[in-house]
């Protein structure tokens, strides 16, 4: 039987020669051109198949030019390698174009990688018969930068919807196996909260595990396509940094500025954010390990691409203590329209105005949200931080600086005294919150001087004023501000000038 079948093969390879006899140069040209010259990608039909529908094209390829290695090693004069070399160049050109033009119509990463894989089998068993395929990989290469690009715009939806679906508030946790899951998928470690009963909460939001669960996965996604392309892992590792930093500092910091400048975000959003952030710049050291760990390159090695995930998260996190300052000033604003002073009033009343009460009161519960916010990398997030006092110091400016200008306007001409008494009552009141502490870590009355030019030009109106101009030494603790200056000295007298006699006339 195996007999019969060797005759049958022989036959058949002394067929297939005799018919080859035949067939021209120009003829096997043409049938090189054919094979491509019946594919006509679009991007339908590219987007429904993937890479199944170069396959048939590159089978068929394959197909000729193993018959034609067939034909140049048990054959003599037939063809010879100059004519199977100058017949692979003109299908490899054309096969490389019509794979830029396939990848090119690809929008799925899925589908990128379909083509990619096939295109490797394809490469990989033609350089088996010791055909040229270096163009291919470079190709490659190409394709990867493509691919980048396209797993970019994905996680780019992935992270907005990530968080348009958050609800900006720190995860409460039930039970020991829920708090397991979410430190399982996000690296948090806090020996005093672990210590807590449940049910406890975390101090970051659901967008702190998801964001950092997306960014692994799309290292994997890098990784799947590096996958086969004899590359090094030192090769592997820098294209897999590389392109996690631009998703970090260009698609995820694009987010970032995205949820912060957002209409209608709130004053407890922004506090989240500026909480989850700082969680996240933490964990990007945990990121390296992951991508050493995959890669096997230690992070450590000379001239290894570092990520840049410390440097996004923290200009997303001052993008947002920024949009906090100017979100509470607004705010402030939006009180002080309702300010309605009688500056010809007779006589001032005993309480603060109501405008202003209510303006202290959104103050204090404000502030009492900021003390959630962390104030160093390094410490625990349930601190309160320089950012709460700094956004604290500037809404007291903003507010003094308001009310100065209120007793300043062009239009008021003239003040009552009973109406500068009403205004001093509010100046009270603007102290008495200072002297409060609505944000601790203040040194002594630092707070306190924010108001300290509004209630100097207030006291100017009243009547000790000329006393500290006669006498400055006695009121040099109230006035620290003014320098009392002499009035001016009215000039010399002018000598009366020196006039000649005239001379009588004789």
């Amino acid at each position: 039987m195996s007999g019969l079948l060797f005759l049958q093969l022989q036959v058949g390879c002394q067929l297939s020669a005799s018919i080859l006899l035949n067939i021209s140069l120009s003829t096997m040209r043409y049938q090189v051109l054919l094979m491509w010259g019946n594919y006509a990608p679009n991007a339908i039909r590219l987007q429904a198949c993937g890479g199944s529908c170069a396959h048939p094209v590159l089978s068929l390829v394959h197909r000729f030019f193993v018959v034609e290695d067939h034909i140049l090693h048990t054959t003599q004069g037939l063809v010879n390698r100059a004519y199977v070399e100058e017949l692979w160049e003109l299908a490899l050109s054309k096969t490389i174009a019509a794979l830029r033009t396939h990848s090119s119509y690809c929008t799925d990463p899925d589908l990128v990688l379909d083509l990619k894989n096939l295109i490797v089998l394809f490469a990989d068993t033609l350089q088996g018969y010791g055909f040229p395929v270096n163009q291919l990989f470079d190709m490659l290469l190409e394709i990867r930068d493509q691919y980048g690009e396209i797993l970019l715009k994905k996680w780019n939806q992935t992270f907005r919807q990530i968080l348009d679906q958050d609800n900006y508030s720190p995860i409460p946790v039930a039970t020991e196996e829920e708090y397991r899951r979410i430190t399982g998928q996000f690296p948090f470690q806090d020996p005093e909260l672990e210590k807590m009963p449940f049910p406890k909460k975390l101090p970051f939001s659901e967008f702190v595990p998801r964001v950092y669960t997306q960014l692994k996965e799309f290292i994997y996604a890098c990784l799947k396509f590096s996958e086969d392309l004899h590359l090094s892992s030192t090769e592997i590792d820098d294209m897999i940094r590389k392109s996690t930093n631009l998703l970090l500092t260009r698609t995820l910091s694009n987010c970032l500025q995205y949820a912060i400048k957002k209409k209608n975000v709130g004053l407890a959003e922004l506090v989240q954010i500026i909480i989850n952030t700082t969680h996240l710049e933490q964990s990007c050291h945990f990121l390296e390990g992951f991508i050493s760990n995959i890669t096997n390159v230690p992070p450590d090695t000379v001239n290894a691409t570092k990520l840049y995930g410390t440097s996004t998260f923290k200009d997303a996190r001052h993008a947002a203590e920024e949009e906090i300052y100017t979100n509470l000033n607004q705010k402030i604003d939006q009180f002080l329209q309702l300010a309605d002073y009688d500056w010809m009033a007779a006589q001032g009343g005993g309480q603060a105005s109501d405008y202003l009460s209510d303006l202290i009161a959104f103050l204090c519960s404000t502030f009492a949200v900021f003390t959630h916010l962390p104030g160093k990398a390094i410490e625990h997030a349930a601190m309160p931080g320089k950012v709460a006092q700094t956004a604290c110091m500037s809404a007291c400016k903003h507010l003094s600086t308001s009310l100065l200008q209120l007793l300043l306007e062009a239009d008021v001409r003239q003040v009552s005294m009973g109406a500068l008494q009403q205004f001093n009552v509010d100046v009270k009141e603007c102290e008495r919150f200072a002297r409060a502490g609505p944000v601790p870590g203040f040194q002594g009355d630092t707070l306190l001087l924010a108001f300290i030019d509004l209630r100097q030009v207030g006291l100017c109106f009243f009547p000790f004023l000329p006393f500290f101009l006669l006498f400055p030494s006695p009121f040099s603790s109230v006035f620290l501000l003014f320098t009392p200056t002499p009035p001016p000295q009215p000039p010399p007298p002018t000598p009366p000038s020196k006039t000649s006699t005239p001379t009588p006339l004789l």
